[in-house]
Formats: structure tokens, C-alpha cells, sequence
């Protein structure tokens, strides 16, 4: 981390400190890395549970009798579809359907939504939404008010039920609800970023560090570590989901990145819509693939893909998979060269390496 930088730090930032974690400067706040073994974090997550500190990422309520129209005609997803309690998966989109994020929608109330956004775009983010208004709706960075944990693994709900009287059970997958852990008010949300069963925390930031605590006390004997955005990195990218700056950009429309599922070109008008009707129509010109290095090379974003000994593309993502014990990363190709089993290079360095197109997300869980 630079000496000259000043970045911003959780309320966490001691706990951090004092568990001997590496901390590094990330989209603007100091946070941890890995602990310890940044593998030994992400076999936790897999087997038993993780506890992240994600309070760098940025939160706006948008609110107003125009606040769904207005999160219509900006995002790609449905809005109307939800209700208080429950959140989606989604995206700003730029006019050519790309993507100036990717982000969460929660209904509060009536009219009354909470986004969650990348920390390293928050700032673009929030100008994108207000330049273009909406009479009836409010814009409000509400980033300061929250800090955020992830409890994410197979015992994760079995850890968390020690401490609120919520029904966890009945929470399902992207619906959340207002309760308490440890007699602290939180918003309980049944998301994640790790392909694991888990929750995420919404707080305010002075409760923060005794909830942390209290967390890891409990489940000390279950398994549950603190784990730092290096396994965060590598359990998403197992689980196949897109990181902004990686598969998905100012270049990627959804269809592109086999997001399209959160496309609902039938609601009505929004930013990119006929760009992607083409697409829907006609097809696109690069598709996100997986695959798989054989033998001991690592892939890294911005290496290139060859086949035939042409480029054809370019790796967003790649690392070591600690689930499958085996290189694995995704990157885009012409569609006719995605079909899983398809053969391909990847060029590091100045070695070549064989790989195989595989089917995304790598890793799924069992339920």
C-alpha cells in the first residue's frame, strides 16, 4: 500500500489489525487480505464458515412515489416484481448496455429501495443515477450508515441462530428482514458473494465490532475464521460470479457475460433495452467461457487466450481452485469456440499452456 495514500477504514479496522491480518489498499479502504492461509480461509468457507468484513461496499436509498419507475428505467431487472423483503441481482446499464455496475435491489417499504454497489464505483455510480432524475424520487448516499458482514458457509445459519430469535429457516435465498443478533438491530439477508448457504449483516458501523466478536467466539469450535478478500476472490470465481472490472465493464453487456437472466426485456423501457433486443435476436459476438489449465501454469486477467495459435481472447479471471485443486479461469471467446471441451492456450509469460473450455459456475453446492 502506498505511503502516500490515505485510504478509508472500516470499523473493523483494529479487529483486523489485531488478528495479524495483511491489509492492503482496495477501491479506496485498507482491508484485509487473508488472515493467514488465504486457501485454509476458503476450504473454511467450503466446509464449515467464513466471516467477511464487506462494510466497504457502498449503499444509496432511493426513495419517492417515483422511485420504481425510476429503478425501471435504470436497471435491467424487473422491479416491479418485488416487495418489501425481498432483493434482486442487477445492473446499471450504460445506453449500449454495458455496464457502469452491478449491484443488489432491496425493497425497504413502498417506494422505498435500498442498492448496494461496488465501493471502488460508488462515486460514478451514485453521479450516473443523478444525472438522470426523476421529479418524484430521491437519491441519497447512505454508505456512512452502514457497515456490513458476511457469514457465509455450511454452518453459518446453524452460528447465527445462537444469537436472534429470526426464524432463519425462513428466509429464503435473496429475501432479508429486519431483526437482532446479539440484541443488536440488523438487517438479516439471506445473500452472498461466496456460492455458499450464508447471510449478510447490515448494521450500524458502531455495532460492528462486538457482533464480529461475538460471531467468532461462537462458532470458534464449528469451524467459522475471519476471511479476507483474498478467498472472497476465489470462492466467487469457483462459484462463477462476475466481478466488476473482471467479467463485466464499460465493454461487457449481460448477454455477453451469461448474465442474462437479469435482462426482462418485456417490463418496458430502460437504458440498453434495444441494444439487447439485437442481441437476444441476433446473437453476440463474445461469450464468457470457463475452463480449466492443464498442468501447473496459472491463468491471470489479461492473458491471452489463443486457438490455432490465433488470439481469440482475453482472461478476466483465473486463479487456483482450492475446492478442485486445479487452475481455473473465465474469459471471453467468439461464440463458436465456447462449446465446453473445446481446446484452447492460454499464453503466460512467455509460456503456453493447454486448456479446456468447462461448463460455469464450477463449483455449485449441494442443497
Amino acid at each position: 500500500m502506498s505511503e502516500t495514500s490515505n485510504p478509508k477504514q472500516t470499523a473493523l479496522h483494529a479487529r483486523h489489525v489485531a488478528a495479524g491480518a495483511k491489509m492492503v489498499e482496495f477501491a479506496g479502504w485498507e482491508m484485509p487480505v487473508r488472515y493467514g492461509s488465504e486457501l485454509d480461509e476458503h476450504r473454511a468457507v467450503r466446509t464449515a464458515a467464513g466471516l467477511f468484513d464487506v462494510s466497504h461496499m457502498g449503499e444509496f436509498r432511493v426513495h419517492g412515489p417515483g422511485a420504481l419507475e425510476f429503478l425501471q428505467r435504470m436497471t435491467p431487472n424487473n422491479v416491479a416484481k418485488l416487495q418489501p423483503g425481498r432483493a434482486h441481482y442487477s445492473g446499471l446499464l450504460t445506453p449500449e448496455a454495458t455496464y457502469v455496475d452491478d449491484l443488489l435491489v432491496y425493497q425497504m417499504g413502498e417506494a422505498d429501495y435500498l442498492l448496494v454497489v461496488n465501493a471502488g464505483n460508488l462515486d460514478e455510480d451514485l453521479a450516473w443515477l443523478k444525472s438522470h432524475p426523476h421529479p418524484d424520487c430521491t437519491i441519497e448516499d447512505h454508505s456512512d450508515r452502514y457497515a456490513l458482514l458476511a457469514l457465509q458457509g455450511p454452518k453459518a445459519i446453524e452460528i447465527l441462530a445462537r444469537h436472534t430469535t429470526t426464524d432463519l429457516e425462513a428466509i429464503s435465498y435473496y429475501h432479508f428482514v429486519n431483526g437482532s443478533v446479539a440484541g443488536v438491530d440488523c438487517l438479516i439477508s439471506r445473500t452472498g458473494y461466496t456460492g455458499e448457504a450464508g447471510f449478510e449483516l447490515y448494521l450500524d458501523p458502531a455495532d460492528a465490532p462486538s457482533i464480529w466478536d461475538v460471531l467468532l467466539d461462537s462458532g470458534a469450535d464449528d469451524g467459522l475464521v475471519p476471511a479476507g478478500l483474498a478467498a472472497r476472490d476465489s470462492l466467487r470465481l469457483e462459484a462463477g460470479m462476475a466481478l466488476y472490472g473482471h467479467e463485466i465493464d464499460r465493454q461487457t453487456t449481460p448477454y455477453e457475460a451469461n448474465i442474462g437472466w437479469v435482462v426482462k426485456l418485456r417490463k418496458g423501457d430502460f437504458l440498453g433495452r434495444e441494444v439487447l433486443r439485437d442481441q437476444k435476436r441476433n446473437g453476440t459476438t463474445k461469450k464468457l467461457i470457463g475452463f480449466e489449465i492443464k498442468g501447473r501454469g496459472i491463468a491471470r486477467q489479461g492473458h491471452t487466450i489463443l486457438h490455432d495459435d490465433a488470439e481469440v481472447g482475453t482472461v478476466t479471471s483465473g486463479g487456483w481452485s482450492p475446492t478442485f485443486e486445479k487452475a481455473v479461469g473465465t474469459g471471453y471467446v467468439p461464440p463458436h469456440l465456447a462449446a465446453e471441451g473445446t481446446e484452447l492456450e492460454v499464453a503466460v509469460r512467455k509460456r503456453r499452456f493447454s486448456a479446456v473450455v468447462v461448463a460455469l459456475p464450477f463449483y455449485r453446492r449441494e442443497d
